[in-house]
């Protein structure tokens, strides 16, 4: 099924016989105009793009998921995330989910809050800023929800084991004490995990953990190695995405 599939998601048709058999979770990054220079053009995915494909999942009687659900037996349900807090998000994506009756969760990396994505700056990407906390309440406040994107944004596995689990278990706390909300999804920045880090998270009263893995989610999937199907605009080149999105580029996911 893989191979006859896009590397990518970009509108529904070629997905929905495999989004009835399993749980889908899409991943976005930022939403609205691109700037000029971007490296990884693909993570900016346009307003109207965002809208069409809302508009285009909700005609077909899809509805939104919860990670909170994501193991129920399989219906019309898409879980739609979003990695790294990245305010154009919040300014761009707040009223096309209100439109179209959708939920989503943002990943936040704790530290980075009303700053920079500085991971992605040394190799070459341009600067957006990260919600602030007054910036994720109003987000909170329309219905979405928050998920741990650690701390600094690291790859984990680089890490020592102490160094990882604070990362992992600090940005939970800092992120209850922030906002008075129980957190229990988390995301792998990078998608960087092995069976240590995901003990780290499971050990931190997560729920579940998002990865960069092509796929869907069948009930009695590993709840701490969910796959995701990136979203983006359509595209001939996407050679260079897919490399980052599979570890070979290391930019900031």
């Amino acid at each position: 099924m893989r191979a006859e599939l896009p590397a990518y998601y970009s509108r529904l048709a070629p997905f929905r016989d495999l989004f009835r058999t399993a749980n889908p979770v899409l991943t976005y990054h930022k939403l609205g105009p691109r700037p000029s220079g971007v490296r990884l053009k693909g993570l900016y995915v346009s307003t109207n793009t965002f809208s069409r494909q809302l508009a285009e999942l909700r005609a077909a009687g899809f509805e939104s998921g919860t990670l909170s659900r994501w193991d129920a037996t399989p219906s019309r349900g898409v879980i739609l995330t979003f990695d790294d807090g990245y305010l154009n998000v919040l300014r761009n994506g707040i009223d096309p989910l209100a439109v179209h009756g959708f939920r989503a969760i943002q990943f936040l990396p704790v530290n980075s809050l009303g700053k920079r994505n500085e991971w992605d700056l040394a190799a070459g990407e341009a600067p957006e800023t990260i919600m602030n906390v007054g910036q994720v309440r109003e987000w909170i406040a329309a219905g979405h929800e928050i998920g741990s994107h650690t701390l600094s944004h690291p790859f984990l596995t680089r890490l020592s084991r102490e160094q990882a689990r604070e990362e992992i278990q600090a940005s939970r706390r800092k992120l209850e004490d922030l906002f008075g909300r129980t957190i229990l999804h988390f995301c792998y920045p990078y998608g960087d995990c092995d069976d240590h880090i995901r003990e780290l998270v499971r050990e931190a009263g997560y729920t579940t953990a998002c990865t960069t893995d092509w796929g869907v989610n069948p009930p009695g999937a590993p709840s701490f190695a969910l796959k995701r199907l990136t979203a983006r605009y359509p595209s001939r080149k996407i050679g260079t995405i897919w490399s980052w999105l599979r570890g070979g580029i290391p930019l900031g996911l």
